[in-house]
């Protein structure tokens, strides 16, 4: 098989590893496979939450921070083009999707988990495209027989090719994937379970996937354990080159230093978790406390419609926020 027909076969299916799964194989194959030049750029496999917005958090100055947050940034363009009765009216409708519980209140986590959602969306519409070309009896669910089917399809039946790269092997590690996707057990993966299964690193877990998966990829010698060498030969491929970049010296010394915690000369399991799933700052949770925070009129430490609603120019924009903004930069000039 022909390195341009294995590009081409990921970029069709790349529905079978997550985001950053997906990039660094296809990284792999075009470094792998051009002999006698070393790569330049560092692959990172750390795993990192995205940031809610670019925009500057200064609610003094105005809440475009918020907007995005709380929305994602393309619906809160969306929200900019609508009056101050819209904008209320739709995101009334917005917090009766939030409180999930149905109590009539939306509490911290609510917001948190309606914030990190927001920020995701682009996963969920990922999940919806591949939903469509997976579920072929069309029952509302994914069994591992269709997706094996819509994925591999006769390709199994063909004879591996000579330079290592095998379809039995790439599905075995699907299967192992989807099983632990599968939550409850029956091979059969509703629109949730497979969303985990295409993008195990966003799911709590999965986190011992994602983590077994990467030591797979960069643990040549197969003994279970990253060493030094294996975790440079993932990043930088020397091909005879005696010189190394600056930035190889440092993962040296941070390999080292930090990686190799009981300093064994290699990493463990949870020695490698700690590196590609690093704890990072929750800015979601953040955000949501601020926003109770600064709606919460009755300091119960939940919002009720009606206090979101009368806040209603923290969560969301109109043409009336993209007007009085407007003025204001008029003023400054």
């Amino acid at each position: 098989m022909t390195l341009t027909v294995k590009i081409e076969r990921l970029q069709k299916d790349r529905c079978r590893a997550s985001k950053h799964a997906y990039l660094l194989t296809l990284a792999c194959l075009l470094t792998g496979c051009t002999a006698g030049k070393p790569t330049i750029e560092k692959k990172d496999r750390v795993i990192h939450d995205d940031l809610l917005s670019n925009r500057n958090h200064d609610d003094a100055d105005n809440f475009d921070y918020d907007h995005e947050a709380f929305l994602g940034q393309d619906e809160a363009k969306t929200f900019d083009q609508l009056t101050p009765e819209e904008s209320k009216e739709r995101l009334g409708m917005l917090v009766e999707r939030i409180d999930e519980d149905r109590n009539g209140y939306v509490s911290v986590e609510e917001m948190k988990k309606w914030i990190k959602h927001s920020q995701k969306r682009w996963i969920y519409d990922d999940v919806d495209r591949q939903w469509k070309g997976h579920d072929l009896n069309g029952d509302g669910l994914v069994s591992w027989e269709e997706y094996t089917n819509a994925t591999y399809g006769y390709m199994l039946d063909d004879p591996d090719p000579e330079d290592g790269f095998s379809y039995r092997q790439m599905m075995s590690r699907d299967e192992r994937r989807f099983k632990m996707a599968d939550l409850d057990a029956d091979l059969n993966a509703n629109k949730e379970e497979f969303t985990a299964f295409l993008h195990p690193e966003e799911y709590d877990h999965m986190k011992d996937i994602v983590v077994l998966e990467t030591m797979e990829d960069i643990d040549k010698n197969g003994d279970g354990f990253i060493d030094l060498e294996e975790y440079i030969g993932d990043m930088y491929n020397q091909e005879g080159d005696p010189s190394e970049p600056e930035w190889v010296k440092t993962e040296r010394e941070q390999f080292t230093e930090f990686r190799d915690k009981n300093k064994d000369g290699r990493m463990d399991r949870e020695e490698t978790r700690d590196w590609i799933l690093p704890s990072d700052y929750d800015h979601a949770e953040a955000e949501a406390k601020h926003l109770v925070y600064e709606s919460d009129n009755d300091k119960d430490g939940r919002l009720t419609k009606a206090e979101i609603v009368e806040k209603y120019d923290l969560f969301v924009g109109s043409q009336a926020t993209d007007f009085g903004e407007a003025l204001a930069r008029h003023d400054e000039f």
